[in-house]
């Protein structure tokens, strides 16, 4: 589980970036800080793959490791200027007129800054008094505007990342890959990848729009989701059979199982088996040793040498893992420009400053919730559904969650924050395909008026 500091950062810097930012670099800044967290997590991959070697304590290093990041992080941040909003709303005008100066380098902001004062003033006019959360909820535009946001943070997990990201080693021990370290190398693989696409993500922002990329990326997610589910489900109908069946010194239910997959995934079970280049013979499957998963608790397994068969402890041999591993690199290539960055840039945008902070905390708490639920229960439903089950069960709600972005994500791309809040204006069907750019008004349609939309070639309004 991810530490609370870790937590407030995600939902505190994208608002800080979009806050700062000029309209029409908004969306790439924000997915630049996207962009340098799978950075870091590549570099960390890499850090682990490298003390993985040490033979006492490399994970102590791995850990300790971490506090030099930190540590830069905090003294940079005490450079940081206010954001030129926040000390509009705060009263202090001639300090955040400086700041804005500061930040867009030159000393003509007056037309910006009129215009986020006005929208300020119009909101503490507008204003009404209670709990910030209660105002939201009382407002429709921005209870809209919640929804959006806390959904698209909600599929973001329930699409499997961080199932992909923390079990990526254990992933493709499932598949088959048997040396650890060789593992560990090509989860560090996986990292590169999400890291190398989050490019892609930060150069189509700004070209294709949110909606577009957004969608784009669960279309991708969901079919290489697919892939993996396929590749496990390869695996399964191609489990090496069991030939041996020692007496168990146990009496557990290991001996009873007939086939590899069905061993694996009974977590008190291993697999013992020899092989030449062609097959797998000689195999059993045997009680795990309580105090360590390197071995079985007694037999041929117990005392792992050069001459000893193989043992594997979650993952059964096969010749499917190419098709798993290719699954993953796919997964992380279509999920890293859009879904990995998309809900924390979107979300930086759609709120009213008055809700901006609380709305963000709200979708990143969305967030972190499922990001522990999915990553609490991955090894709870593999088991129970099989690994090809729980990647189908990845792939059925990507599929929800193309259908949730296409119904109620409208797109950001070139508006000022101040004009955003009136996407979200009335029970609203959204013209996707419709740029802010087109010199074109938008009105949505009321419930009654069927939510239709159509767009008048001549630039009249769209009703």
């Amino acid at each position: 589980v991810e530490p609370t500091g870790d937590s407030i950062a995600s939902m505190t810097v994208p608002v800080y970036i979009a806050e700062v930012s000029p309209t029409h670099l908004r969306g790439q800044l924000v997915t630049i800080n996207s962009l340098f967290i799978t950075g870091g997590q590549f570099i960390a991959s890499v850090v682990d793959g490298a003390f993985s070697y040490l033979s006492h304590d490399g994970w102590r290093y791995m850990m300790g490791l971490s506090v030099v990041p930190a540590v830069l992080q905090f003294f940079g941040f005490l450079f940081l200027p206010e954001s030129p909003r926040w000390l509009l709303q705060k009263g202090f005008s001639q300090e955040a007129s400086r700041v804005l100066s500061r930040i867009r380098g030159r000393s003509d902001v007056d037309e910006e800054f009129e215009t986020i004062k006005a929208s300020i003033d119009e909101e503490k006019d507008s204003g009404g008094d209670g709990p910030v959360i209660l105002r939201i909820l009382n407002h429709g535009p921005t209870r809209r505007a919640l929804i959006v946001g806390c959904g698209l943070q909600m599929f973001q997990q329930l699409s499997g990342i961080n199932t992909v990201m923390y079990y990526s080693a254990t992933i493709l021990q499932m598949a088959g890959v048997r040396d650890d370290k060789q593992a560990i190398w090509l989860a560090a693989a996986t990292s590169a990848t999400n890291f190398v696409f989050t490019f892609v993500g930060v150069w189509l922002v700004e070209r294709v729009g949110r909606r577009k990329l957004t969608l784009g990326s669960l279309l991708g997610t969901g079919l290489s989701l697919s892939l993996l589910a396929v590749g496990f489900l390869l695996s399964a109908q191609h489990s090496p059979s069991i030939t041996l069946h020692p007496v168990d010194l146990y009496n557990s239910s290991c001996s009873h199982y007939g086939s590899c997959e069905s061993c694996m995934l009974d977590p008190s079970c291993g697999f013992c088996y020899r092989e030449n280049t062609t097959e797998v013979y000689d195999s059993s499957c045997v009680p795990v040793d309580e105090a360590s998963s390197d071995h079985a608790a007694w037999g041929r397994c117990s005392n792992q040498t050069d001459l000893s068969p193989f043992w594997a402890y979650n993952y059964c041999p096969t010749s499917y893992s190419w098709i798993i591993l290719m699954g993953l690199i796919l997964y992380l290539a279509f999920f890293a420009p859009g879904m990995g960055t998309m809900p924390w840039t979107v979300n930086s945008e759609i709120y009213p400053l008055w809700a901006r902070s609380t709305g963000n905390a709200c979708s990143a708490g969305v967030n972190w919730i499922f990001n522990v639920l999915v990553s609490l229960t991955f090894l709870h439903v593999a088991q129970f559904l099989t690994y090809y089950g729980a990647f189908f069960l990845y792939t059925a709600l990507v599929v929800l969650g193309m259908f949730f972005i296409w119904a109620c994500l409208p797109e950001t791309k070139g508006l000022q924050l101040e004009d955003i809040e009136q996407l979200f204006n009335g029970p609203t069907c959204f013209c996707g395909d419709m740029s802010p750019n087109d010199d074109r008004h938008v009105q949505y349609a009321p419930v009654n008026n069927y939510n239709s939309c159509h767009s008048d070639n001549d630039g009249s309004d769209v009703d």
